[in-house]
């Protein structure tokens, strides 16, 4: 057999392993080393096997990922950003669904300080569902207004999966921070959007508050939101300044966040031990879907199938708009049935030199990329959103339910998109100013 031949079978053995439910890092794993075996012998698979997880997990831009993790999770259990949310109920009170507006921008403001979806979905889903329920919110617009906004938490920075792709694909983090920055704000606002619409359509979706606060109360209510904003500032004010990298940013966002919990008197050692804990298990798994992605990248080159791939797609005399469309495409299907990162990097090793190939530019691919995978995080049947807001919210609302709450959502999601895809210089205004 050829290299190519030998390529090509790992990858279809790959894809019934992951369809079998098999774990991605694992599988990756398992596959890259059997394919070099194959094509080279066992002294140069076990040679790749001792020395790539080392480059990769060696890397010093991966030791950002865990501080980000547990600035996250000390955020969440030490409940940091609850004032965020009461202060945004307290002055939107007056749109109409003013409660879904203020989780909307309860989810930015968390996601500014924590970088992961998930966690931005159990956080908001934990403060903001309950408040809607009691107000007499449609439980479908309530759940999934929280679980869509989770999402805006891979895109305005820190982002997780933005840091990842940064090391994949050797582009600069805090380009793609930037380049990310409009990006989230854009779905913020077109989520927004939604919910005002859905709202002036059906009234009786969102009932009007009575308790209307007065001034004296909303500026007290800002009081309570001095510790995400301090956070926001200590970590964009010294990141984007120059006084400290984006590896160190999540150090010292991490102390940050810890002083300001045991300040507040919210930090105990169970819920800091919980924060480790979760921080570890969460960077494991990430390390060694990452090592799996890096040997698959090693072997591809070795066999020439990545190659292959790339001359096969360019050849075929399609445009970079159809092959973009074919990329989106790729992903949206991904996301229905694989997790964001796995799928990111499962894919990456044979997706990048295409894009690359086809003349698009890696930072503003990374923030599409991202939009993508987000996209994932709501669309049945996997929807990991969905499924936190139902852990959340239990037998209250069905999980179809919530599935149906976030179709509007979607829709807005792929308008996005379209306008990021036709207009890149949304992305790359800030990153071409500042960087």
């Amino acid at each position: 057999m050829t290299g190519v031949e030998i390529g090509l079978l790992a990858l279809a053995l790959m894809l019934v392993l992951i369809a079998l439910r098999m774990p991605i890092g694992p599988v990756l794993i398992g596959v890259s080393f059997c394919g070099l075996w194959a094509l080279l012998g066992w002294r140069v698979a076990w040679g790749s096997l001792g020395v790539i997880p080392y480059q990769f997990s060696a890397n010093w831009i991966l030791s950002s990922v865990p501080m980000f993790l547990l600035l996250g999770f000390i955020c969440y259990h030490t409940q940091l950003t609850q004032g965020l949310f009461n202060a945004a109920r307290l002055w939107l009170s007056g749109l109409p669904g003013g409660l879904a507006i203020a989780a909307i921008f309860g989810s930015a403001g968390f996601a500014a300080v924590s970088g992961s979806s998930v966690a931005c979905s159990a956080t908001m889903g934990r403060i903001a569902v309950p408040e809607m329920l009691k107000a007499k919110y449609h439980p479908e617009l309530a759940t999934g207004t929280v679980a869509v906004a989770g999402t805006i938490g891979a895109l305005i920075p820190p982002s997780i999966i933005l840091i990842l792709y940064g090391i994949v694909a050797q582009v600069s983090v805090t380009q793609l921070f930037l380049g990310g920055i409009a990006a989230g704000v854009l779905t913020a606002i077109g989520y927004v959007i939604v919910v005002l619409i859905r709202v002036w359509l059906n009234p009786a979706l969102a009932p009007s508050l009575d308790d209307r606060a007065s001034m004296t109360e909303k500026l007290f209510a800002l009081r309570e939101t001095w510790p995400v904003l301090l956070l926001m500032i200590g970590i964009f004010g010294g990141l984007f300044s120059g006084v400290f990298t984006p590896t160190e940013a999540g150090a010292v966002g991490a102390a940050l966040a810890t002083l300001i919990a045991a300040l507040r008197g919210s930090l105990t050692w169970k819920r800091f031990t919980d924060a480790i804990v979760e921080t570890v298990l969460t960077t494991s798994t990430l390390i060694i879907i990452g090592i799996g992605a890096s040997l698959l990248t090693r072997f591809l080159a070795l066999s020439g199938t990545g190659g292959f791939l790339s001359d096969l797609v360019l050849s075929a005399e399609a445009g970079p708009m159809t092959i973009l469309f074919g990329i989106v495409l790729l992903y949206l299907l991904l996301g229905l049935f694989l997790e964001p990162i796995g799928a990111m990097l499962l894919t990456l090793p044979i997706v990048l030199p295409i894009v690359s190939d086809a003349g698009f530019e890696l930072l503003w691919f990374g923030i599409i990329l991202t939009k993508l995978l987000e996209i994932g995080m709501i669309t049945p049947p996997i929807g990991m959103n969905v499924f936190v807001i139902k852990s959340v919210v239990g037998n209250l609302v069905s999980t179809s339910a919530i599935f149906r709450g976030i179709l509007w959502f979607l829709l807005m999601d792929l308008i996005v998109l379209l306008v990021l895809v036709l207009a890149p210089q949304v992305i790359l205004f800030l990153p071409q100013t500042f960087g």
